[in-house]
């Protein structure tokens, strides 16, 4: 393990500018997962860091101990901080004193919709998205198609409102959703409070694209026309919409109850 307590040295210096600029991790490739549940989420799934921090308080703690280990074990570069120079890298309050800088995923698009999949147009709050990653895995779906104008789907907020969904799914950032829903194999739907059908109505035993927009403008109206399909979420009290990661939680278990067998 490599030791640092200067704040000048190089590596250090790289540490602390991914931690401060989404900028800068795009340009490096690199993801920062701060804190035990993202780490021990991604070593679970197979992944390999390309490093592993620790804060020198937490060498010993009972969680991060075997995840070190198993970093050290995989050949990641395994950096031990004091306290006050991890504290500058990490922005989990109170956290144990873990991070990994890993290469962000960039698995190769599909040409055309052909399994249920999720496209996010213009979202820009990090906890909606994280929050709507988490729901689609847990639903079954695997494929996340986000448009260029939607938040950073690797930036820390998302991955920490994810809880260690992003290790679960395909995400596809800067996606051409009008292409896409033009050139699907499979229907497209969106939500729409003038929809006629509901989802309660709608046969989604089969493969569909569930299609969401911006918190405020909503979905484009190009994307809007292309999709195949409107429904509407029945609402019995006096809200006038939902949450867009609320809504999207209600489609996707609505849509698991009914390839369960519950149609």
């Amino acid at each position: 393990m490599k030791s640092i307590s200067s704040r000048d040295n190089g590596v250090y210096k790289e540490l602390k500018q991914l931690a401060a600029s989404a900028q800068a991790r795009r340009k490096a490739g690199r993801s920062l997962l701060d804190g035990v549940h993202l780490a021990e989420a991604y070593l679970q799934q197979g992944g390999t860091p390309e490093q592993c921090v620790v804060a020198e308080s937490a060498l010993y703690h009972a969680e991060v101990a075997p995840l070190l280990a198993q970093c050290e074990a995989a050949g990641s570069l395994c950096i031990c901080l004091p306290d006050a120079l991890y504290q500058a890298l990490s922005q989990v309050e109170n956290g144990v004193g873990l991070l990994l800088v890993i290469a962000t995923p960039q698995p190769q698009a599909p040409s055309v919709l052909a399994t249920s999949a999720v496209l996010l147009d213009g979202l820009q709050d990090p906890g909606n998205l994280g929050s709507i990653l988490r729901s689609a895995a847990a639903a079954g779906i695997r494929q996340v198609f986000c448009s260029a104008g939607t938040v950073g789907a690797w930036s820390p907020k998302v991955l920490r409102a994810g809880m260690g969904a992003h290790f679960l799914l395909q995400i596809f950032e800067g996606a051409d959703l009008l292409s896409l829903s033009k050139a699907s194999k499979i229907p497209v739907l969106a939500t729409s409070s003038y929809a006629q059908e509901t989802i309660y109505q709608i046969d989604l035993t089969q493969e569909v694209a569930w299609l969401f927009g911006h918190e405020g403008q909503g979905v484009a109206d190009d994307l809007m026309e292309a999709a195949g399909i409107k429904v509407v979420i029945p609402h019995l009290g006096q809200m006038e919409s939902l949450n867009v990661a609320a809504a999207a939680a209600v489609c996707f278990f609505e849509q698991a109850r009914q390839r369960q067998g519950g149609r």
